[in-house]
């Protein structure tokens, strides 16, 4: 994809200026040149940029926290809240539920407020829900305030690729390697250490829960200056095309028509079923075959933490791929291997199932950098983004739950462990349909 795109999709009220008003940049613009004749970065553009990177990698800590420390004491939250196996299935259903509901509705707040703000606004809405969702009093409560953090979340999610790509559009697989590192490294951190905190603070799980609101409120700083300053907003280096402005504002692209778009929504609300999956009774299972409640959070710890390495890893290779095809069967057998050992021997085994669910959970960096690559344009980005995550996470929302009941009803691990296993195959099929060199454009063009 070409590097220099227009900002008018992303930011509706910057004036895009045409080639009969201003054909050559401003010497703000073209930054001054030493001695040497070596250009260097205006320090407003490289201030911003800067400032984009430590937000981008802060929210990114902040995307799975509040998933996986509920995860880590989900026991002690069933017993406090006195919920069933069901009602616990539930729970860990929420989060893709949200994510399917609350992020369709990003890129038309992108549009109005500009993906700063809203990002802004997503980590401000964590924050409040993880203050007030220990405390809330009851199941409903509880709910309630996890729904307002997961609204954060979601609409972080399907911006994050999109400011990645406007932003660093030369750079796609490192920064979303960047961010992906960052998220899973927010993830491992938070299944390894809330138990502990809950023991050290001394509040019980509540304490455990609510001390991520912290790193959330961090997270909110970074973005303050470029919502205040809506002109360092706008991402460096871009030319003011008036042909690429045109294209920019054509109707919006039927995204449904494309095939490669339903294989990647697919792909990434089967990947996002078994990671939800993951995060919410891994430690269960672990738990149940006798693992102490440390150890568990531990293991679901290094289930996590594998993503960190990979996940800047994948992108890199997978943009310098003409087939990310190969990548999707390799994390899937991964995941079959680490299914297998839960079923005939969780205990025995349990630190090399945790790496292998760790590698196959890998296909979530994978998915975000197939969007980056599956669109030619930054508005075809956003929208493919938008319903690839949207629709699915509505596709993952029915997994969790249906675990839980499956756990209730059996009395153990081995029907759901089936399940788990047999959603795998389906997903290395799309995901290897979704790896093919194909635009999303032409094919919506096309039909």
């Amino acid at each position: 994809m070409a590097s220099e795109e227009t900002r008018t999709a992303e930011y509706p009220t910057a004036q895009t200026p045409t080639a009969a008003t201003r054909t050559e940049p401003s010497s703000a613009e073209r930054g001054t040149t030493t001695a040497a004749g070596t250009r260097r970065t205006p320090p407003t553009r490289a201030w911003a940029t800067r400032l984009v990177v430590v937000g981008i990698v802060l929210s990114a800590l902040n995307l799975r926290p509040a998933i996986t420390s509920l995860g880590a004491l989900l026991e002690e939250v069933r017993d406090g809240l006195g919920m069933s196996g069901s009602v616990a299935g539930l729970l860990t259903s929420v989060p893709p539920l949200c994510f399917a509901v609350f992020g369709i509705t990003a890129p038309r707040l992108a549009r109005r407020f500009g993906p700063a703000a809203v990002v802004c606004a997503g980590m401000a809405a964590i924050t409040a829900g993880l203050l007030i969702r220990p405390y809330a009093g009851g199941t409903a409560g509880f709910l309630a305030a996890s729904a307002l953090t997961l609204m954060g979340i979601a609409v972080s999610n399907v911006l994050m690729p999109v400011i990645v790509k406007r932003w660093f559009p030369d750079r796609v697989g490192s920064m979303t390697g960047l961010y992906s590192m960052a998220l899973a490294l927010g993830t491992s951190v938070a299944a390894a250490v809330t138990v502990p905190l809950a023991d050290a603070l001394g509040g019980g799980w509540q304490s455990g829960l609510a001390v991520w609101a912290a790193l959330a409120a961090a997270a909110v700083l970074p973005w303050l200056p470029l919502v205040r300053g809506r002109g360092t907003e706008h991402a460096p280096g871009r030319a003011h095309e008036p042909v690429r402005a045109a294209q920019d504002q054509q109707a919006p692209l039927r995204i449904t028509r494309s095939r490669t778009a339903w294989a990647l929504a697919v792909f990434f609300g089967l990947q996002a079923t078994a990671a939800y999956i993951t995060m919410g009774w891994m430690a269960q299972i672990f738990r149940d075959s006798g693992v102490p409640a440390g150890t568990a959070g531990l293991l679901l710890a290094v289930t996590m933490v594998m993503g960190v390495p990979l996940a800047f890893v994948i992108p890199r290779v997978a943009t310098r791929l003409p087939h990310q095809g190969p990548i999707v069967l390799l994390l899937g057998v991964c995941g079959l291997a680490g299914y297998a050992g839960l079923y005939f021997a969780p205990a025995a085994g349990a630190w090399a199932w945790a790496v292998l669910l760790g590698v196959s959970n890998c296909a979530f960096p994978l998915a975000l950098t197939m969007v980056g690559m599956r669109a030619r344009t930054g508005p075809g980005v956003v929208q493919l983004s938008a319903f690839a995550q949207s629709t699915g996470y509505l596709i993952s929302i029915p997994g969790p739950l249906l675990v839980g009941v499956l756990y209730q009803q059996s009395g153990g691990w081995g029907v759901p462990i089936a399940l788990m296993a047999g959603l795998m195959l389906p997903q290395m099929a799309v995901g290897f349909l979704a790896g093919r060199d194909r635009i999303v454009e032409d094919e919506a063009a096309a039909r």
